[in-house]
């Protein structure tokens, strides 16, 4: 094995390791490659991967998707945030759907910094989601609460945004 490969086959047996003993469930796409679901209290889920490249672990997770409205509030929100973060940031894509993404050498990949990565993907992805949902989403979220509303259907999982279906009212 030559280096490159030495460090990449230490740091994917670092990502098995430190997977398998968080228990969370884990998708193999290939030898270097995993996807880890992480629960949450605000997004219910949060799917980020993992991979073990030649020089770095490279870690991307879905966050939402474009907002709908008042994207450069969102998006000035999310850059001020990432001057706090450790190991990943907020980025958009070519679509302005946001994400968390980030790199780290070889190296620096164990057991615990992988744990400590996803621990950190779980925060900002589930601390930032209804921020993200008020700012960018505030029309649809009334829409959403007057619909339910009018229909008599439950409002329970819309309960954190009440104060926008009362300034509306």
């Amino acid at each position: 094995m030559t280096g490159d490969s030495t460090a990449r086959a230490s740091a994917t047996r670092a990502v098995e390791t430190a997977l398998t003993e968080t228990g969370l469930p884990v998708e193999r796409t290939d030898e270097h490659t995993f996807v880890v679901t992480l629960e949450g209290e605000h997004k219910l889920r949060t799917t980020v991967s993992l991979a073990v490249g030649d020089h770095a672990l490279s870690i991307n997770a879905f966050v939402a998707r474009r907002p709908d409205e008042n994207a450069e509030a969102v998006y000035r929100w999310l850059l001020e945030r990432n001057r706090r973060m450790y190991a990943v940031a907020f980025c958009i894509d070519h679509l302005g759907d946001v994400y968390l993404s980030g790199r780290t050498s070889l190296g620096a990949v164990t057991r615990d910094e992988v744990d400590r990565i996803l621990g950190c993907v779980a925060e900002y992805s589930d601390g930032s989601f209804n921020t993200i949902l008020e700012l960018g989403f505030a029309t649809a979220i009334r829409r959403e609460w007057q619909w339910r509303v009018d229909r008599g259907e439950p409002t329970g999982n819309l309960e954190a945004f009440r104060h926008l279906a009362e300034q509306s009212d």
